[in-house]
């Protein structure tokens, strides 16, 4: 009798291909290195072939087992799909749901957002996983998570969207700057290398660019910061001013610091909003998840 992998071996392999290290990979799947060694090694003798090349200090994954893990994530997908058609009955927002969220959003919708959600639906079990928009839309699709919390717009493939609300850009700047007047400010008045933003591949650059009407390259500095501590951190010691969404106001980011904000128009804003897989069988459950959100992720 033919026998078949597990899902657990094979959600360990494809957390190895990803991580490409054997102690990382069992981190991220929340057991011991010598669990999930046997489990790689089991399902290497029931395929009958070498999907990994071990040496001491990396691990490759063979040309078999890059074709196995395509294959795998396939078979995870479909198993994540049968396991929604089955539970499309069951009381919504119950059981596990993992949510991606961009680091833009996690510091300031979740810690309002989280203890209301269990206090409202006790029976729902949340995963959170944060990261940058590309890599949790890929997460998405991959099977790895139910639904993103993200900022729009955004070029995402293969998903539904619902918006949520409109947030507000506001300038930010050090207490007592001569960078600027917040009263009278006005884009074309700023000297060059006065905008301090974060690096590329985070959304929110992208959406201060367009939403703030930023245009000249000559004003916006060249040192970029990767996170938004350090950008809050760089316009505190007065290196420029930046744009930050209407959620970070008062938040603990901006604690201890001399840092401020001030509208700066209307029209200047993002769109928080939900994403999940196109079809999914938890959709209603995801316009629920959405309204909950929408009432709640608003300060």
């Amino acid at each position: 009798m033919m026998k078949f992998p597990t899902t657990k071996q094979l959600r360990y392999f494809v957390a190895l291909a990803e991580h490409q290290h054997f102690g990382r990979a069992a981190e991220a799947c929340f057991v011991s290195q010598s669990a999930f060694s046997s489990a790689i090694q089991e399902l290497e003798n029931l395929l009958e072939t070498q999907l990994v090349d071990r040496t001491n200090r990396q691990v490759t994954i063979t040309s078999t087992g890059q074709d196995v893990e395509v294959q795998a994530r396939l078979v995870l997908r479909d198993i994540e799909a049968l396991v929604e058609i089955a539970g499309e009955r069951r009381e919504p927002l119950t059981g596990d749901l993992r949510l991606g969220v961009i680091p833009t959003i996690a510091p300031f919708m979740l810690p309002t957002v989280m203890p209301a959600l269990r206090k409202a639906y006790p029976k729902l079990t949340l995963y959170l996983h944060e990261g940058q928009t590309q890599v949790i839309h890929e997460k998405l699709l991959d099977g790895e998570l139910d639904v993103l919390l993200l900022a729009l717009p955004y070029e995402l493939r293969s998903v539904e969207t619902l918006n949520l609300f409109e947030d507000r850009f506001y300038l930010a700047y050090r207490e007592g700057t001569e960078r600027v007047d917040p009263e009278r400010y006005r884009y074309s008045r700023l000297h060059a290398d006065s905008i301090l933003l974060l690096e590329d591949g985070h959304c929110l650059r992208d959406h201060a660019l367009a939403a703030c009407r930023i245009r000249d390259s000559a004003k916006i500095r060249r040192f970029a910061a990767s996170s938004l501590l350090t950008l809050v951190e760089m316009v505190d010691a007065d290196l420029g001013i930046t744009f930050l969404p209407e959620m970070a106001k008062d938040s603990v980011i901006l604690r201890n610091t001399r840092v401020r904000m001030h509208a700066v128009g209307e029209k200047s804003s993002r769109t928080i909003g939900l994403a999940w897989r196109k079809g999914s069988a938890r959709s209603d459950e995801f316009h629920m998840l959405g309204e909950f959100l929408r009432k709640h992720g608003q300060r």
